[in-house]
Formats: C-alpha cells, structure tokens, sequence
C-alpha cells in the first residue's frame, strides 16, 4: 500500500498523456446513444447496469467454479459468486429525447479481448473503481484512453472501503485533471442515473471545448 492506503502495484499505471482525446460529438437531436460501463473484476458493473436499466438488463453471468482457481483474480472479492463471461446490457432514458444504451464489459483478463468489439461506436463510458482494489482498474482506464473514448471514474463505495480525498484517488489513478471523478452507490438506481448524466455533462463540455478550438 502506498502513503494513501491504496493498494498499488510494484510499478504504477502509466500516467495519461497530456494531449486531450479528441472529443466525442453529443448533438442535441441525438436519439440513442452507446455508453459502455467498464472496470475491473467485481468493481459492480452488472450491479450498476441492473440498478438503473428501465428494462430487464441482459446478463451473460456463469456461475464461478473450481476451474477459476488461479485464474481469476478473488483478493478483495472473495464472497463473489458468479461473473459476467461476455457482456451486460441494459437500457436507461434520461429524458425525452436521450436514451442511453449501457454494455457493461467483462472484468477478467481473460475476457479482455472482447473489449475493442463492444467499445465500437461507444459515445463514452463509466469505469467504476473499487478503492480497496485499484490496480483490478488499471486497465479499463488504458483502454478507454488508447480507444479515444472519454470516461468519468465512478467510485463504487462499498461498505468496508476507506474513504479518500478525491484528489488523491486521481493521482493513484493517474487520471487527467479534465476526467471527471464521483462517488456512487451502484446498487441504488438514482446514484447510478447520477454517474450517467455526469458522463453526459462530461461529453457536452469536451464537445462544446472542441468546437472553441476549430
């Protein structure tokens, strides 16, 4: 652990660069839009996903078995049970004219592969952080920084996590000051809703800073 009380690997996540992605385009006339929730195994992806969809999400979850001894990481996740093998996916309108479409990714390594296939055309993301286990997120944030899609950090605030100044969290992240971070609940539906439009927020300003620099 570090002087924060995270639990950091040997060598720390590269930090972002200091170029910006370009921004992605959230037009008002917008009807649907694609928006992935990603993180690290057990951070609460298919919570989130399930918290909030208006319809009956769509799970791929398997029960974990014997064989995923050794294979995937439980430190910190002990009591999970089951884990999503290919994708969750689930529908949320936010208001009249703007539906979100929400796929949530798998968590273990050895589904990481499926990752550059359902980011394809995503407007943006949730990548939801355990505090107690950062480095299970280190690589969802590499792969929405090298795919271009932006992303805010939600902080999944589970019942026995330490509570960290914000800024800090950001620097064990090695996240850009522009990414935006929140605390949630994911498995409260207005806490959810909230990350959700935070994204939006997010996606509007680096939309609106874009067409400032044109």
């Amino acid at each position: 652990m570090d002087s924060n009380g995270f639990d950091r690997p040997a060598f720390p996540r590269t930090a972002a660069p200091g170029t910006a992605a370009p921004a992605a385009s959230l037009h008002a006339e917008s009807r649907s839009v694609k928006v992935m929730v990603a993180g690290g195994f057990g951070t609460g992806k298919t919570t989130m996903v399930g918290s909030v969809s208006d319809i009956a999400p769509l799970t791929t979850e398997e029960t974990l078995t014997q064989a995923s001894v050794g294979v995937d990481d439980l430190v910190g996740v002990a009591d999970k049970r089951s884990t999503t093998v290919s994708l969750d996916f689930g529908r949320i309108s936010l208001n009249e004219q703007l539906v979100l479409y929400l796929f949530g990714t798998p968590g273990q390594e050895r589904f990481w592969f499926l990752w550059n296939g359902l980011c394809k055309g995503a407007l943006g993301a949730v990548v939801l952080v355990d505090t107690r286990r950062l480095r299970s997120s280190f690589r969802a944030i590499e792969e929405m920084e090298r795919l271009d899609v932006p992303f805010v950090i939600a902080l999944n605030v589970f019942p026995d996590a330490k509570r960290h100044p914000l800024d800090e969290v950001r620097e064990a992240l090695a996240v850009s000051p522009r990414t935006p971070i929140i605390s949630c609940d994911a498995r409260d539906r207005l806490s959810s809703r909230t990350v959700l439009i935070a994204l939006i927020r997010h996606l509007k300003e680096r939309s609106a800073a874009a067409g400032e620099h044109r």
